[in-house]
């Protein structure tokens, strides 16, 4: 059932908030409302899915620990026929859990306890992020490892237009999309982010700090958490996965231990 909450002026942007505690789905409604968001609460994620159908939200914030179904499900259906931006709060802190929220959809995970300014911030600095992006309910293409001829050879992430390339991946910026001699690869929001920092940024080493920053807009000064230190690790290893890369012997992401990472040598 919907609950009550409070509205601001007809053309503002709509959040969807999916959380079965009375308390917390109270907070949230003003803590958006107070942020300029028409606001729609449900209370189960049956029907938090067709609220977010029917209101077509900007963002959404979801709960994991639902009475019907998971959190992770109700990500999974909207991610069937919405791109709204989707944050995941939870008292969930292992890993596995933020990996399994970002692989359904998610393009953040906040734990619980959080701070009402650190939500406020985390949700705009989303929606600062394109929202055209190579997001695809379609499984991503497998590209196996390792080089052929025509996927050799191009200088160190040199940029043609609004392109980048390094060894045989291309990076358009403009249109978001990723592709692998002529095959492309689908990537959340968040993955093409990451991939497009790295090939900007060539062989210069880029901080976890860093990378964790530019996933919200920069500028999070005093807000980056050991969440957001296991949303990076989860984004890297699906970004990896996708493109067919390996740790030990990497063609685009390395690994600078205690540091950060940086793109790879070219072949």
């Amino acid at each position: 059932m919907e609950a009550s909450a409070p509205t601001v002026a007809p053309g503002s942007r709509t959040a969807v908030i999916i959380e079965d505690d009375a308390d917390i789905r109270t907070a949230l409604e003003g803590i958006l409302a107070a942020a300029g968001f028409t606001v729609h609460s449900f209370e189960g994620g049956l029907d938090g899915v067709e609220g977010v159908r029917t209101q077509r939200p900007d963002v959404v914030t979801l709960d994991l620990g639902l009475g019907d179904i998971d959190g992770f499900e109700v990500a999974r259906q909207v991610r069937l026929f919405s791109d709204a931006y989707i944050v995941i709060l939870s008292a969930r802190t292992q890993e596995l859990d933020t990996l399994l929220g970002l692989e359904a959809g998610a393009d953040d995970y906040v734990t619980k306890p959080f701070r009402p300014r650190e939500l406020r911030y985390r949700v705009e600095a989303l929606l600062r992020r394109p929202r055209n992006r190579a997001d695809s309910a379609v499984p991503p293409t497998a590209v196996p490892h390792g080089p052929s001829p025509e996927q050799l050879p191009v200088s160190e992430a040199p940029a043609t237009g609004d392109a980048f390339e390094h060894n045989g991946l291309r990076i358009s910026v403009d249109s978001r999309t990723v592709e692998l001699s002529g095959t492309e690869i689908r990537l959340t929001r968040s993955e093409f982010d990451l991939l497009c920092e790295l090939m900007k940024n060539g062989r210069t080493v880029l901080t976890k700090d860093e990378l964790s920053r530019s996933l919200h807009g920069g500028g999070t000064e005093g807000y980056l958490s050991e969440a957001d230190g296991r949303a990076l690790h989860v984004h890297i290893t699906n970004l990896r996965r996708k493109l067919g890369d390996v740790a030990a012997s990497p063609r685009w992401v390395e690994t600078v231990r205690g540091v950060g990472y940086r793109l790879a040598v070219s072949l």
